[in-house]
């Protein structure tokens, strides 16, 4: 019974409007230091595409590295898994586009829509809109970056923005990814990095290198928010061979 419920596109709903709120409610009551805000600026303000790289971690306040005034409109990729389903439930609750597939190896997850996923991702990119991921979800391991989010970039031309954020008032989730589920009021740390770019003729040696240094800013950017906030770090977890993935 309670498994049919969490099922229930009704309960569903509900509850990703209830969490949306809350997550707005949390965002609003932080006072937060924004850091690195010049990465930020350096890639809306030409009004051109982005692919926007954080943790899935960090997913719930993911908005906050964002400004709404920009001109790209902000969207992000979300597993077809059944976790996937309420997060992109969410993910709309707060005004934010929503493609589904996955994008760690689209030749391999046709299954599960990586190549229309892709085609998806990249027209919404070269229409100069914001195409979030979280490069380390939907499975892990925590803090490693695949390289979907280059391949994306090296498809579009689209520079890769890289953020993460911390808050005071938090609880910590024993989950894969470390979720982070914030409490109102106290402060907030953005960090941005500045942006990569992807050269069209990148070669597989070369994505890999790229993949390595954005898994280096995005967990500086991370370790960064984390102590300014007080801690705990989240560290990552032990890496696997994503060497394949660069391709």
């Amino acid at each position: 019974m309670l498994k049919a419920l969490i099922r229930s596109a009704p309960i569903q709903i509900a509850a990703a409007w209830c969490l949306a709120n809350y997550m707005r409610l949390c965002a609003g009551t932080k006072r937060w230091d924004q850091r690195g805000r010049e990465h930020l600026d350096a890639v809306t303000q030409g009004g051109t595409g982005i692919v926007a790289a954080f943790w899935h971690s960090r997913i719930g306040l993911s908005f906050v590295g964002w400004d709404m005034t920009a001109r790209q409109t902000p969207h992000m990729l979300i597993s077809r898994s059944r976790e996937g389903e309420f997060i992109a439930r969410f993910a709309r609750t707060l005004n934010i586009g929503v493609v589904r597939g996955s994008s760690r190896n689209a030749k391999k997850d046709k299954g599960k829509g990586g190549m229309t996923a892709f085609r998806a991702m990249s027209r919404t990119v070269e229409a100069g809109g914001c195409m979030g991921l979280t490069i380390d979800g939907p499975r892990g391991p925590r803090m490693r970056a695949s390289a979907g989010a280059l391949r994306l970039a090296k498809a579009t031309g689209a520079p890769v923005m890289i953020f993460s954020w911390s808050v005071t008032n938090k609880m910590v989730a024993k989950s894969w990814d470390r979720f982070i589920l914030p409490y109102p009021f106290g402060r907030g740390v953005v960090v941005w990095k500045e942006a990569l770019h992807v050269p069209a003729d990148a070669s597989p040696a070369e994505m890999e290198s790229l993949r390595l240094e954005l898994e280096r800013r995005l967990n500086e950017a991370t370790r960064e928010a984390d102590e300014a906030c007080g801690g705990p770090v989240i560290e990552p977890a032990e890496p696997k061979n994503l060497a394949g993935a660069a391709g």
